[in-house]
């Protein structure tokens, strides 16, 4: 097992055994930073560590040893108890499309943190007929029977949806326009232990005019309500938010998210010490929980 694996096998043992990041913490004698680090991928747990949980874990599903933490994240589930060895049946759509591994980590991930995401939310973004100025979108994440999260966009008159998938820093968004057969695909920078409150990323999608050109632009997405738990009515407020004006009023987007947004990048720009692609880097995400 390699350090980079060893999150996503504790992120199954706290789903199977229902314990919350401060209980484990509590129950090993250790801070709750430690069990961030380990969640992240940013540190290891000592031998000593490993062998106390081991022993939690155990004491739990009698039989489980050091061993079982090698595993493959099929054999780990089943060890567990989540899910059945090659079962997919909770998945619903999604069974098949994506590798069952990545369904069932992305699936223990948003089993604890997906609330953390779910709301609306309005997207700032370059204009691609306008040069210089910038659109809002609305969008709705929440989660679907199956467990994972959903989400829709509204971009003018279309109507995108689709599924988000989390991993431990991103979240993948797939959707599309049932009308158009549309696509769009996004990747933000994740939150790591808070409510998200902003998020930044990189969104890709077509032009509407000169033959539907590819065009990928940064985006910035703002939390601006949460569920009511009435679908109707957080259906009907998406409607409404989607109706507004698209186009951000001149001046009402700072320099600092206009720089995110629209970073100068390409040769001239490397030469200069800048980018040669547009990314969005993580160490400097703009993505934020709420300001305490």
């Amino acid at each position: 097992m390699s350090g980079d694996d060893f999150p996503s096998r504790l992120l199954l043992a706290l789903k199977a055994l229902s314990i919350s990041r401060g209980r484990l913490a509590s129950e090993l004698a250790v801070d709750k930073s430690v069990i961030s680090r380990w969640l992240s991928g940013r540190q290891a747990p000592t031998g000593q560590n490993l062998a106390n949980l081991t022993a939690l874990v155990a004491s739990h599903r009698p039989g489980f040893s050091l061993l079982d933490w090698e595993s493959d994240l099929d054999a780990l589930s089943a060890k567990l108890g989540v899910a059945p060895e090659g079962s997919n049946t909770s998945w619903g759509p999604l069974g098949g499309w994506l590798a069952e591994s990545v369904l069932r980590e992305t699936k223990t991930l948003t089993d604890l943190r997906g609330d953390a995401y779910e709301g609306h939310w309005r997207t700032t973004r370059p204009a691609i007929g306008q040069p210089g100025r910038f659109v809002h979108d609305a969008c709705l994440i929440r989660r679907a029977e199956n467990g994972f999260l959903t989400t829709r966009i509204a971009v003018e008159d279309m109507r995108f949806e689709g599924w988000t998938f989390m991993t431990q820093t991103q979240l993948f968004s797939v959707l599309s326009e049932p009308r158009t057969g549309m696509f769009t695909f996004s990747i933000f920078n994740a939150v790591l232990r808070h409510r998200a409150e902003v998020l930044d990323g990189v969104s890709m999608g077509l032009q509407r005019v000169g033959g539907g050109s590819p065009a990928a632009m940064g985006c910035l997405m703002e939390r601006v309500g949460f569920l009511s738990g009435d679908r109707a009515a957080d259906d009907a407020a998406f409607e409404a938010a989607a109706q507004a004006d698209p186009l951000a009023p001149d001046g009402s987007i700072t320099p600092e998210v206009a720089a995110r947004l629209m970073p100068d990048v390409g040769p001239t720009a490397l030469a200069a010490g800048g980018m040669a692609i547009l990314h969005m880097p993580f160490a400097t995400s703009l993505s934020r929980g709420p300001h305490l």
